[in-house]
């Protein structure tokens, strides 16, 4: 394993995360059972952020990234068409296109199947992630381990999915494709909606991603933990070694630091000598609130990008809608376009929905040009630890991330190598 951790005789007291999502928060958990103090700072406290409005997707065979081969020809054609997953502010394009020619470069089929071994590293368990992070905690009862479907519009587009599929199966997923037939037996919801489908077993869903986050970490203080609201301007560096946190009102002496701020991550981290390009992807929810139909496990509209997910019990019962690329960097105001695609999309999928109240959301997914998270140690300090920029599967990669990041800390080796995640793979390749 490339990672380094400090050695075993220099005993971890005291550790500083940086971010409370979901990586932030597992990294606590594993750190406060293996006896260390913790201190989590975030200035918008647990779930915050990109944590609070995903998809609610356990989603471990996700691992083909947006550049698949083929995206260099059909992305000019979805930026011209109003009705694609696909927007963009075009006043933003000039900031854009550095990272776009770090980016596009990866839609090729060796580079596809590159990452895909990375991403399958850390996604290929992330149920038992999730119940071995939220057992004892509370957090346990948002965990719903199951299935995840894929919705198609007919059997040959999911033949046209094969390369996807091949990568799959290649990495030990298995599916069951379904006719019409099957998916009615399997969900009613599902009949006269898609004609094929695909059943992927050993996924699930969190039933309410803010709640769950926020039980976690409701946990983690109960258990010890301090939480700071609080932004962290610097990292105290002195020979290679970080001395703690500089945040808006003094200092916070630590012997680890955790870097896991999303999107947000990047500056402190170029300071720490990381320099993996990264962009902000503008994701957009839209909830229908206590719908009179519900699908019984997420289903991911493969025609259109995006995901339905039943969100929450009894009486609180919600559909979320999420999906929706939008690059247009980190300006806070929502763009209607993308929100009335998925109100669009949704109400001619499931027409029942018409007179249902909505809520809608917008965040910003972190996204490697590599499409591969960053995980490890920095150049600068030894002993900061990265986890951030999982682009669309932070909340199924989180819990693994925190307890990877939690080994490398307290010296308990992660059995894994993390080279395809170190935040100095784009260092050696400029060298």
């Amino acid at each position: 394993m490339s990672q380094t951790s400090p050695s075993p005789k220099a005993k971890i007291q005291h550790v500083v995360i940086i971010g409370a999502g979901i990586v932030g928060v597992s990294a606590g958990i594993w750190l406060l059972r293996a006896g260390v103090k913790v201190t989590v700072i975030d200035p918008n406290g647990p779930a915050g952020g990109t944590s609070y409005g995903n998809a609610g997707v356990l989603a471990a065979s996700s691992i083909i990234p947006v550049t698949a081969p083929g995206l260099m020809a059909t992305a000019p054609k979805y930026l011209m068409d109003p009705k694609s997953p696909l927007f963009m502010r075009w006043s933003y394009l000039p900031k854009l296109l550095p990272f776009l020619t770090k980016y596009l470069p990866y839609a090729r089929e060796d580079r596809t199947r590159k990452i895909a071994d990375g991403l399958a590293a850390v996604l290929h368990d992330t149920a038992d992630q999730h119940v071995a992070v939220s057992k004892g905690t509370g957090a346990e009862n948002y965990v719903d381990v199951g299935d995840y479907l894929f919705g198609y519009d007919s059997e040959a587009a999911f033949h046209a999915d094969k390369f996807s599929w091949d990568i799959r199966t290649d990495h030990g997923f298995e599916f069951e494709p379904m006719d019409e037939t099957a998916i009615a037996a399997f969900d009613p919801f599902m009949a006269g909606r898609f004609p094929f489908a695909v059943r992927c077993p050993n996924h699930g869903r969190i039933t309410d991603p803010g709640a769950y986050v926020k039980a976690l970490a409701a946990h983690l203080e109960s258990e010890g933990a301090t939480f700071v609201s609080e932004a962290v301007s610097d990292v105290v560096v002195e020979n290679g070694t970080a001395k703690g946190v500089t945040t808006d009102s003094g200092t916070i002496d630590a012997d680890a630091v955790v870097l896991a701020t999303g999107i947000w991550s990047k500056p402190l981290a170029e300071k720490l000598g990381v320099s993996v390009p990264m962009e902000a992807e503008r994701g957009y929810h839209m909830e229908f609130i206590d719908p009179p139909v519900m699908p019984k496990a997420p289903v991911m509209v493969a025609s259109k990008k995006y995901v339905l997910t039943p969100m929450g019990q009894g009486q609180t019962s919600r559909l979320r809608c999420a999906g929706i690329v939008e690059f247009g960097g980190l300006s806070p105001d929502k763009s209607s376009a993308p929100l009335d695609l998925l109100r669009e999309n949704t109400l001619a999928l499931v027409p029942e929905l018409g007179d249902c109240e909505t809520t809608d959301w917008m965040g910003f997914r972190p996204s490697t040009s590599d499409s591969l998270p960053v995980i490890g140690a920095t150049p600068s300090a030894s002993n900061v630890f990265t986890g951030y920029g999982h682009q669309h599967v932070g909340l199924t990669a989180g819990p693994k991330t925190g307890r990877w990041i939690a080994g490398l800390i307290t010296g308990d080796v992660p059995n894994a190598d993390l080279a395809a995640f170190s935040p100095t793979r784009f260092n050696r390749r400029a060298a």
